[in-house]
Protein backbone atom coordinates (compact mmCIF):
# COMPACT_ATOMS: atom_id res chain seq x y z
CA UNK A 1 0.00 0.00 0.00
CA UNK A 2 1.57 3.40 -1.03
CA UNK A 3 1.17 6.35 1.33
CA UNK A 4 2.24 9.84 0.82
CA UNK A 5 2.86 11.84 4.51
CA UNK A 6 3.38 15.51 4.23
CA UNK A 7 5.54 17.48 7.02
CA UNK A 8 6.77 21.10 7.03
CA UNK A 9 3.35 23.42 7.72
CA UNK A 10 2.46 25.51 10.11
CA UNK A 11 2.36 29.44 11.01
CA UNK A 12 5.06 31.69 9.83
CA UNK A 13 5.21 35.58 9.05
CA UNK A 14 4.69 37.51 6.15
CA UNK A 15 7.75 37.51 4.28
CA UNK A 16 9.49 34.34 5.89
CA UNK A 17 10.31 30.83 4.48
CA UNK A 18 8.88 27.61 4.85
CA UNK A 19 9.82 24.02 3.29
CA UNK A 20 7.47 21.61 3.09
CA UNK A 21 8.34 17.54 2.62
CA UNK A 22 6.43 14.89 1.62
CA UNK A 23 7.65 11.86 1.60
CA UNK A 24 6.25 8.57 -0.26
CA UNK A 25 6.18 4.63 1.51
CA UNK A 26 5.20 1.30 -0.57
CA UNK A 27 6.04 -0.99 -3.23
CA UNK A 28 6.67 1.60 -5.88
CA UNK A 29 7.83 0.81 -8.92
CA UNK A 30 8.19 4.08 -10.91
CA UNK A 31 7.54 7.25 -9.73
CA UNK A 32 6.21 9.81 -12.61
CA UNK A 33 4.73 13.68 -12.36
CA UNK A 34 4.96 14.53 -8.70
CA UNK A 35 3.68 18.19 -7.47
CA UNK A 36 2.57 20.18 -5.08
CA UNK A 37 -1.62 21.53 -4.56
CA UNK A 38 -3.43 23.70 -2.17
CA UNK A 39 -6.72 24.31 -1.22
CA UNK A 40 -8.19 27.83 0.57
CA UNK A 41 -11.05 28.00 2.48
CA UNK A 42 -13.99 28.66 0.49
CA UNK A 43 -12.10 28.20 -2.80
CA UNK A 44 -11.23 25.21 -5.53
CA UNK A 45 -7.43 23.48 -5.36
CA UNK A 46 -5.35 24.62 -6.96
CA UNK A 47 -2.22 23.44 -8.83
CA UNK A 48 1.39 25.51 -6.88
CA UNK A 49 4.21 23.36 -8.66
CA UNK A 50 4.84 20.45 -10.79
CA UNK A 51 7.79 18.46 -11.88
CA UNK A 52 6.79 15.81 -14.25
CA UNK A 53 8.69 12.73 -15.14
CA UNK A 54 11.17 13.86 -17.81
CA UNK A 55 12.29 16.78 -15.55
CA UNK A 56 10.30 20.09 -16.61
CA UNK A 57 8.85 22.30 -14.05
CA UNK A 58 5.84 24.18 -13.75
CA UNK A 59 4.99 26.86 -11.21
CA UNK A 60 1.62 28.72 -10.63
CA UNK A 61 1.58 32.44 -11.48
CA UNK A 62 1.00 33.48 -7.95
CA UNK A 63 4.33 31.48 -6.81
CA UNK A 64 6.86 32.15 -9.76
CA UNK A 65 10.09 33.84 -8.33
CA UNK A 66 9.03 32.65 -4.71
CA UNK A 67 8.97 28.95 -4.57
CA UNK A 68 10.97 26.03 -5.74
CA UNK A 69 9.89 22.52 -5.64
CA UNK A 70 12.32 19.76 -5.87
CA UNK A 71 11.92 15.75 -5.98
CA UNK A 72 14.47 13.03 -5.37
CA UNK A 73 13.55 9.82 -6.92
CA UNK A 74 15.98 7.50 -5.16
CA UNK A 75 14.72 8.86 -1.99
CA UNK A 76 11.19 9.21 -3.09
CA UNK A 77 10.46 12.57 -2.16
CA UNK A 78 9.07 16.21 -3.21
CA UNK A 79 10.02 19.35 -1.66
CA UNK A 80 8.69 22.97 -2.00
CA UNK A 81 10.85 25.26 -0.55
CA UNK A 82 8.52 28.56 -0.14
CA UNK A 83 10.10 31.73 0.26
CA UNK A 84 8.57 35.59 0.63
CA UNK A 85 5.25 33.95 1.68
CA UNK A 86 2.26 36.13 1.73
CA UNK A 87 -1.15 36.12 3.48
CA UNK A 88 -2.71 34.68 0.58
CA UNK A 89 -0.81 31.86 0.16
CA UNK A 90 -2.75 30.67 3.58
CA UNK A 91 -3.92 26.89 2.29
CA UNK A 92 -4.07 23.36 3.18
CA UNK A 93 -1.08 22.06 0.55
CA UNK A 94 -1.48 18.48 -0.63
CA UNK A 95 1.28 16.29 -2.00
CA UNK A 96 0.29 14.11 -5.48
CA UNK A 97 2.87 11.79 -6.97
CA UNK A 98 1.72 9.90 -10.12
CA UNK A 99 2.99 6.45 -9.58
CA UNK A 100 3.01 2.87 -9.97
CA UNK A 101 3.78 -0.19 -7.87
CA UNK A 102 4.92 -3.20 -8.92
CA UNK A 103 1.07 -4.60 -8.81
CA UNK A 104 -0.72 -1.65 -10.32
CA UNK A 105 -0.31 0.19 -12.64
CA UNK A 106 0.05 4.33 -13.22
CA UNK A 107 -2.38 6.26 -11.22
CA UNK A 108 -2.29 10.03 -8.58
CA UNK A 109 -1.48 9.22 -4.70
CA UNK A 110 -2.45 12.19 -2.68
CA UNK A 111 -0.86 12.80 0.75
CA UNK A 112 -3.29 13.74 3.52
CA UNK A 113 -2.07 17.55 3.55
CA UNK A 114 -0.58 19.86 5.49
CA UNK A 115 -1.80 23.72 6.78
CA UNK A 116 0.25 26.37 6.18
CA UNK A 117 -0.54 29.70 7.83
CA UNK A 118 0.76 33.29 7.13
CA UNK A 119 -0.22 35.63 9.69
CA UNK A 120 1.48 37.99 11.36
Amino acid sequence: QVRLVESGGGLVQPGGSLTLSCAASGDIFRIYDVGWYRQAPGKQREVVAVITGGGRTDLGDSVKGRFTISRDDAKKTVNLLMNNLKPEDTAVYYCKMDLATRLSSYRPYWGQGTQVTVSS
